[in-house]
């Protein structure tokens, strides 16, 4: 058996158990985060979270408030994980188990081998892709108790996607199968700054970031795909996940909460170069 390495681990997270568990821990109480750990109950369901995947001394205290949500929520079948392939323009599932510092993380087979059939989805190992990697260090931590029992599935979509078809299928094999899922879209938001070729403005970047990104929101939280596609095209808002998030528009009913929202540039106090980073919770 194949295990998928760590790819980032020593970068965007630390390599070391407790130091990464230390990490995560301060992403929870950040100022930026919800300020308290998750605690231990499990009793509704979140059907869908969207965090980012930067690193964690940066995008953390963010993700954190998606990872509290899925605490404090009851576990499902599978953790369908869903991000933007930056390495590859061709999608494909996952069946291999995930290595991290934390030990390994077991995939769904079934339903993964039942989606890549059905939907012509070619099977990849996604080594050289970071962006659900950086998802599984938190998913443990807030499964601690029950790491045996998670299961996810790695889906890494690109272009060349039917993003109709899929959401058809997904649907459809889930009925199939009587399996309950909640989906880990990842996604970091707009990239401002010559290093990301992407200067639409030079004043009032913060508030104009925030305008920016909060607009792409709030139709990413109606579920509203097609304004989203031309909200994209008339700004060229650089969101790295808009494929994963297309996706979700088509898998969940229910309309999303914002739960956080700030930029890199908060942080680190420099916004010549900025990412901004979001939390949203479907339940």
């Amino acid at each position: 058996m194949t295990i998928r390495q760590p790819l980032v681990s020593g970068q965007f997270y630390a390599s070391d158990i407790t130091k990464l568990e230390n990490q995560i821990k301060k992403s929870f109480l950040h100022k930026k985060g919800p300020g308290t750990l998750p605690i231990s109950k499990r009793e509704g369901k979140t059907k869908a979270v969207i965090c980012p995947h930067a690193g964690y001394s940066y995008s953390g205290p963010c993700a954190a408030w998606s990872y509290k949500e899925i605490a404090e929520s009851k576990i499902p079948d599978t953790y369908v994980l869903i991000g933007p392939n930056h390495r590859s323009n061709k999608t494909s599932i996952s069946l291999n188990p995930w290595r991290t510092p934390f030990g390994i993380v077991n995939v769904d087979k079934k339903l993964g081998k039942a989606i890549a059939n059905k939907s012509k989805i070619p099977l990849g190992d996604q080594q050289q892709e970071h962006s659900l990697e950086v998802q599984l260090p938190f998913l443990q931590y807030v499964n601690k108790q029950n790491l045996r029992r998670i299961r996810i599935l790695p889906i890494a979509l690109s272009e060349d996607v039917d993003l109709h078809k899929l959401a058809l299928d997904i649907k459809e094999i889930l009925m199939d199968q009587d399996k309950e899922v909640t989906y880990i879209i990842s996604s970091d938001f707009t990239h401002y700054g010559s290093a990301y070729r992407y200067v639409p403005f030079s004043s009032d970047i913060q508030k104009r970031l925030y305008k920016l990104d909060l607009g792409a929101i709030k139709l990413i939280q109606k579920r509203d795909s097609e304004n989203l596609k031309k909200y994209m095209k008339e700004t060229g808002a650089t969101i790295c996940g808009i494929i994963p998030l297309l996706l979700l528009s088509k898998l969940v009913k229910t309309e999303g909460e914002l739960l956080q929202y700030y930029t890199s540039a908060d942080l680190a106090g420099d916004y010549k170069q900025a990412v901004g980073y979001a939390s949203i919770v479907f339940r």
